[in-house]
Order: C-alpha cells, then sequence, then structure tokens
C-alpha cells in the first residue's frame, strides 16, 4: 500500500493525514510519521500499514481524552467508561488513563474538590455530596479530604431556614423545611442546630 499524499490537517493541530492509494484516508499523528518514517510516496507492507493503523487509533483515543479532559474534568472511571465508548480495549483505557495522570490531565483529587465546592456553594449536604463523589467514581480514599475544603455550611442552611419559614413558627412548614434540608443531604444534628439558631426548641 503506497501512501500518495502526506499533508497536515487544516483543522487540527500536530495530525496528518496520510492519503492511501485506494483513496482512504489515514489520520496520524506527528509521533507516527516520525515513528514509522512516513511519506509521501512510502510504500507499507500490509503487516506496516496494520501497525501504523493501530498506533494511529491509539493516538486518536489519546488525543480524544486530551479534549474532553480539557474540557470537562472527569475521574479515572468516567474516562475509562467514556474510551470503552470509543473502543477502546480495557488494557488500552487502562495505559491511556496512566498517560493522562502521568501528564496531568486526570486528577481525581482536583476533581473532587471542585465537586465538593460546587454542589456545597449550591446548599448541598455531605451525604449529598458524597452521594455526588460516589455516582461519579471518585475513590472513597479523596472523599473526607475533598470535604474538609469545604466552607461551613451553617449560613447556608440559616438562609434555607430563613427563605422557606419567612419567620414562621408552624410546626408542620418547620417539619417539611427539616425534611428538604434532609434531602439535601444535611444531617439530623446540622438540621437541629440551625433550628436552635432559628429560635426553635429541638429534642435530640
Amino acid at each position: 500500500m503506497v501512501i500518495q499524499e502526506l499533508k497536515p490537517s487544516r483543522r487540527v493541530e500536530g495530525r496528518w493525514l496520510a492519503v492511501l492509494e485506494d483513496g482512504s484516508i489515514l489520520r496520524v499523528g506527528e509521533g507516527e510519521v516520525v515513528d514509522f518514517a512516513l511519506y509521501a510516496g512510502k510504500e507499507l507492507s500490509g503487516e506496516e500499514a496494520e501497525r501504523l493503523q493501530d498506533a494511529a487509533r491509539r493516538s486518536g483515543l489519546k488525543a480524544k481524552a486530551i479534549e474532553l479532559l480539557m474540557r470537562k474534568p472527569q475521574s479515572r472511571k468516567e474516562l475509562g467508561r467514556k474510551l470503552k465508548e470509543w473502543e477502546a480495549s480495557e488494557e488500552e483505557g487502562e495505559a491511556i488513563c496512566d498517560r493522562m495522570e502521568e501528564l496531568g490531565y486526570l486528577n481525581e483529587a482536583e476533581y473532587a474538590g471542585r465537586i465538593v465546592q460546587h454542589y456545597a456553594a449550591k446548599g448541598f449536604g455531605a451525604r449529598k455530596i458524597r452521594d455526588e463523589l460516589c455516582r461519579r467514581g471518585i475513590p472513597r480514599e479523596l472523599w473526607e479530604e475533598a470535604l474538609s475544603q469545604a466552607e461551613d455550611n451553617s449560613q447556608a442552611i440559616d438562609d434555607f431556614l430563613e427563605k422557606k419559614l419567612k419567620g414562621s413558627r408552624d410546626q408542620k412548614e418547620i417539619k417539611r423545611a427539616s425534611d428538604a434540608l434532609a434531602r439535601r443531604g444535611f444531617s439530623w444534628s446540622e438540621i437541629s442546630d440551625a433550628l436552635r439558631r432559628y429560635g426553635m426548641e429541638v429534642w435530640d
């Protein structure tokens, strides 16, 4: 198989297009151009063409992983799931995740901190945030360190009660507000402390 033309992609920096004699186009990275010593007119053996295609596919997977991580942070589990959707083998997925960690694109500790800050700022409690960390596949050993960086949520609970109750002392309204706080992931001790601050007598 002969490479009829080798030219840089106009759309993606660092990508090259190898136009083959059958009219097909092989998208390769700069690494493959160097490693396989590619040039227009080069004839590839069947085995060499197969190895080049495989290398180009892996290179494409890495590029897609970097693009995804630059756009939206992921956990290793989320990235692995995405790579599987892109038809990467389990071994390839593990290798790419390892490489993304080495390059600093995949940082689960930093990602966990972002999740905690985001949901804490939206007025959610630790239990709800833990559920979110679990859902996203963040390793449990990173949870507490991330949660310790969250600001004290007392003011968020107080603001929620003020907004919902508006000075009311009606027990049904207070029960509804307390249940809503529980659904948002706050513990009973946090809720009862807030109710005391609000001026309610609470029996633990």
